[in-house]
This record gives structure tokens, sequence and C-alpha cells, in this order.
């Protein structure tokens, strides 16, 4: 009885509120303007195909994942361990910290861009030079500054980040009702007229961009997708905080991948209505970088000529909308940077076995950082920064590789995850208070269709830039993900040879 008592009080998440930390953890602004850029219209096909053959099922499994392994410190380390092993968790846990490696080689070079929207009210990191150096490494070099001073204060433990974060999101939640009633103004303003021409069923079909207009380009599309929806692993230890998980969590799953994959659907078309296509891309001037400040300084122009602006004071609005854009994005990726420099690498390294690590690597400040650990991984990252910005890529590409980086190595760990969960599902030797897919057969049937899906779309991503000859693309594609599963390899194989036994 007491035990009980002292664990009630946690059991305060409600099915509003599932739902709301479901929408603020998956719900992105940025990702829509890069499916509208990437595809078009043709985009939104695939972000709800996404939903329904990864987003809706990967969030049961996770569910399932969560509740079983509710008090492991190991996060998705725990989940596969307790599936397959510890040789195939360590690996993949691996790969999911993989994809938070790229993530910061990534948001270290584009949180400049923001900045720079803000300051100047348009992108101009991509005129930048000094002292005989490009625009690229210029941002390579503040890249590598910024992993540094971030490194350095987020090891002392600082506490008001998450402040920062709070006002992030509030401000995020700001554009994107602005985007949406000034959209819509635009969109019944025109006599329902879009600036990116509907031709029937095909212009949802067929891609607006020549460059995924091919089979395998668009199903590789799939990878941009999937990272719009990732992060449903982080929702799947909530539910013994749930005051009915078994009710509430397959409720809060399905409404919110409705909602979410609606909202995401809404916002491409809704881009569509105050750009178009061609106009906006055609120039090469817009990347992955920089999309959703030219597409808000796009919006704000043409909401300025419906109100009946004149054409300097609608360039005037538009460069403000850009700058919100751009104050919002980096208050975003600065909050959100303090806490993903160290919470991955904690998570892992904490929660594998003590023995497997130095001890000065698994070694915790005064203040409950693995410091040590995350200098180690900031010299990786600023490495990893210097190659590619000191290797000879236009900004365009430069950006784009990034990008590759980050959605592949962000995909990855779903295989496993995903791969390893029918193994989970049918232990019985794992108690598992909460168990959505009952019926083996379509707990079969709907992970491996996931897991294909999966699959596909990560081997199109690295083998297309391979059939267009784009070698550069190719090798940063598949590079990360390479490296860390080599280094994966050998970590476990020398703690197999050092302590003549598997981790457990």
């Amino acid at each position: 009885m007491s035990d009980d008592t002292t664990y009630t009080p946690k059991k305060t998440i409600q099915l509003t509120t599932l739902i709301m930390m479901i929408f603020s953890t998956i719900f992105g602004f940025g990702n829509t303007p890069v499916a509208f850029m990437q595809m078009g219209y043709a985009s939104i096909i695939w972000y709800i195909f996404a939903a329904i053959f990864f987003f809706l099922p990967s969030g049961f499994m996770m569910a399932e994942y969560g509740s079983a392994f509710n008090e492991a410190k190991g996060g998705i380390y725990s989940w596969i361990d307790g599936a397959v092993g510890p040789k195939t968790a360590f690996i993949g846990t691996f790969m999911w910290l993989a994809s938070w490696e790229t993530w910061l080689v990534a948001t270290a070079s584009k949180i400049w861009i923001p900045l720079s929207v803000f300051i100047s009210g348009s992108d101009k990191t991509q005129t930048w030079s000094f002292a005989g150096l490009s625009s690229n490494q210029i941002i390579g070099i503040l890249a590598v500054l910024w992993i540094v001073l971030v490194t350095f204060f987020a090891s002392k433990g600082i506490d008001w980040i998450s402040k920062v974060s709070s006002f992030g999101g509030t401000m995020m939640i700001i554009i994107n009702v602005a985007f949406f009633i000034l959209s819509i103004f635009i969109l019944v303003a025109s006599g329902f007229k879009t600036a990116e021409p509907v031709h029937g069923v095909q212009t949802f079909v067929h891609s607006a961009n020549p460059d995924f207009t091919a089979p395998i380009a668009m199903i590789s599309f799939i990878v941009y997708a999937i990272f719009a929806y990732a992060g449903m692993e982080s929702m799947g230890g909530i539910t013994d905080s749930m005051k009915n998980p078994k009710r509430d969590f397959p409720r809060g799953v399905l409404i919110s991948t409705l909602v979410i994959a609606v909202l995401y659907a809404l916002s491409i078309f809704l881009w569509g209505v105050s750009a178009n296509w061609q106009d906006l891309f055609s120039s090469g001037k817009v990347n992955l970088g920089n999309v959703t400040y030219a597409m808000m300084n796009n919006l704000g122009i043409t909401f300025g000529h419906q109100i009946g602006l004149s054409t300097a004071a609608s360039a005037t609005m538009g460069e403000w909308f850009a700058r919100l854009a751009g104050l919002d994005m980096f208050i975003v990726y600065t909050g959100s940077f303090f806490v993903l420099i160290y919470s991955p690498i904690k998570s892992f390294i904490l929660g594998t076995p003590k023995d497997f690590w130095p001890k000065n690597v698994t070694k915790v400040n005064k203040a409950g950082m693995p410091s040590n650990a995350m200098w180690y991984q900031a010299i990786f990252v600023i490495v990893i920064i210097f190659a590619v910005a000191f290797g000879g890529s236009t900004a365009k590409a430069f950006y784009n590789i990034l990008t590759l980086m980050g959605n592949v190595s962000t995909a990855l760990p779903y295989l496993f995850l995903i791969g390893a969960y029918p193994f989970f599902n049918m232990n019985k030797n794992i108690d598992k208070p909460y168990v959505f897919f009952k019926n083996k057969t379509t707990m079969w049937i709907v992970s491996s269709i996931s897991f294909v899906v999966l699959t596909l779309s990560i081997l199109f991503t690295c083998v297309q830039p391979i059939l267009d000859h784009q070698w550069n693309d190719a090798i940063w594609t598949i590079a990360g993900p390479i490296i860390f599963t080599i280094i994966a390899i050998i970590l476990y194989k020398r703690y197999e040879i050092k302590h003549n036994k598997p981790l457990s």
C-alpha cells in the first residue's frame, strides 16, 4: 500500500497533456518550408505516408518499450538490449548518438543564418568573407567557436537555459499561428488562387523540383518526412507517469498523428498560397539553410501587397517577417544546443555499464555533467565541421550535405528500434505493463512494413546522389553512419577482449 502511495503522485499526465507533449516534441515549423522546397505540393502525400507507416506504428512501439523499461537509465540502449542483446543495443544506440552528433555539426553552422537574418533582414552568410576565407570557411570557424563556448558553459550546469528554450517555444507557437492566419487571409483575399498553381491531382503527385522527379529520389524523400516526425522515442518513457496509459496513450498517439499529419499537410499547402516554386527557388539563392527565412520574407511581401501597401512598404514588411523568424529560430537553436550537447552523450555513457568506459570518461563534475566526455565530443564535432567547411563545397551543397547527414543519421536508429521490436514483443520474460500489439500476426505485419519503408527510404537516400554522380553528397550522406558503426564495433570488441565477456 505504501508503494502505491509513493508512486500515485507521479501519475499526473492526462490525455490532453500527452497530446501537447507529443506535439511540442514532434512538430517543427522549419520542416514544412524544407518540404515545399524539395518537392512542392507533392511532398504532402509523402508526409501523410510517413505518418501512417512510420509515425503511428513507431509511437505504439515506443510506448511499449518505455512502459517495460521505465526505470532504466540507458534509454533506448536498455530497450534494444532487453529485446535482442547488448551488442546490437550498443551499435544501435551509438547510431542514435550519431544522429545528435550530426545535429550538432549541422546546427552549429546553421545557427548563424537566423542570426544574420535577424540582424540584416535577410541571409547574408553567403556573402561573408574575411582574410581570404570563403563564407563556408568563416561559418565553419564560427561553428567551432560556438561548440567550444556552449560546451564550456553547459559543462558548468546552466539551469536558466530551460527558460530560453521555453521562450523559444512560445515564439514558435506565435509564428505558427501568425503563418496560418496570414496565409488564410491571403488565400481568401486572392479569390482562393494560390501562387503555386494547382493543376489537378498531378500537382500533388509530380514534384515541382526536377531533382525529385525520379522514383528513387521521390522515395528517398521519405527520410525528410521521417525526420519531421522523429522524437517519439522520447515519449516512450512517460507511460509510468500517466493516469491511464492503457487507454490514453494509444488515443494520444492516434490523435497526435492525425493532428500533426494534417497540420504538416496544411502548412505545406499554405506555403504555396504565397510562394511560387519557380519564382522563389529557380535562382539558386535559396538553400536548405535559409529557406524558412526566404519564405517568411516572401509571405510578408505577399501580405503587404494584398493589403494595398506599396512595393517598398511590402518589402519592408517581408524583411521584418524574416527577422521575426530569425530571432525565433536563433533562440530555439540556442536553447536546444545547451540541452543536446550533453543530454544524449550523458544518457548513453551513464546508461551503459560503467566498466566499459575509462574512468575519466564517466567522471561527473560538481554540476552533474560528464564534462570530460563532453569535451571529447566537442573535439570530434569540431573535426567534422572543419572537414565539411573546408571541403570546397558551394553554399547550397554545403547545407545540403549537413541536412542529409542529419536526416540519415536520425532515421537509422529507428531501424534498430523497429527491428528489435518483434523480439521484444514476443519475449514473455519481459514484464510489459502496456501492450498495444496483442495480435502477433498484426504485430509482425505492421513492424515489417515500417521496417521495410524505413530501410528503403534510407537506402534510396544514400543511392540517389551516387546515381546523380554527386559524389561529394554521397560521401557525406554515408560517411557519418559508417564512421559511427565502425567506432561502435571497435569499442564493443575492445570491451569483450579486455573483460572476456559481452556487455551486460
